[in-house]
């Protein structure tokens, strides 16, 4: 992944989308360095007459790469007039390694999305004991309690609890994982604005001297 060509193809397209009527001249400056002299001027860009828009946030969605060394990034932006748009915006690098406009942008529609599909059917854990020590872990685990979490962790397992601590309202009998050795839990958790949450955790777990551990939550804090 070229993290600094997704990097500029936001950099265009938040430029390209933030515009104000009355300033076509600074509109135009702010497009200069990614247009050059082979394009037309402000990226081809023509602004109306009046209004204006921002761009509130703008990230790459999806990327393609049509010929080599040519990169097609599939920018969403939300703007504050027209709310999310999705530009397509191609970036190569030049000879040199420098990053460049390769050719003018174009709006599009979303990636392809649709409704969440059922989960597969999974093995239910057995064993009580394992499913306190579950819940007690994750229970721990949300409300940020390093020292009663540290008590059902197993030796060298490392956490990194949410950085707003929630209260865990109930939790769903826990199913092992496909390949075994992690469970997964679907619980209710809320937090301290009163938010609640269906919040769904994989767990490693280990048995070690007869007793059930934590391995790890979710998330390795080392990846």
């Amino acid at each position: 992944v070229d993290l600094a060509a997704a990097g500029y193809a936001v950099a265009f397209a938040r430029r390209y989308l933030t515009w104000r009527a009355s300033e076509p001249i600074a509109t135009a400056q702010s497009l200069e360095p990614f247009a050059g002299a082979h394009m037309q001027s402000a990226a081809g860009l023509v602004l109306p007459a009046v209004g204006e828009e921002r761009v509130q946030w703008a990230e790459v969605v999806q990327s393609r790469e049509p010929s080599r060394g040519v990169h097609v990034y599939t920018v969403a932006a939300q703007t504050d007039s027209q709310g999310v748009r999705y530009l397509t915006v191609p970036v190569a690098r030049t000879a040199g390694g420098s990053l460049a406009l390769f050719g003018y942008p174009a709006f599009v529609g979303p990636p392809a999305s649709t409704a969440a599909p059922p989960a597969p059917p999974l093995r239910p854990v057995d064993s009580p004991a394992l499913e306190v020590v579950v819940r007690r872990a994750l229970a721990n685990y949300l409300s940020d309690s390093p020292a009663e979490l540290a008590a059902d962790l197993a030796e060298g397992a490392r956490v990194s609890p949410p950085s707003a601590p929630m209260r865990l309202l109930s939790a769903e009998h826990p199913q092992w994982a496909p390949g075994g050795g992690a469970v997964l839990t679907v619980l209710q958790a809320e937090d301290g604005l009163g938010a609640r949450y269906a919040l769904a955790y994989e767990v490693d777990v280990t048995r070690a001297q007869g007793r059930w551990e934590i391995s790890a939550i979710e998330a390795d804090p080392d990846a």
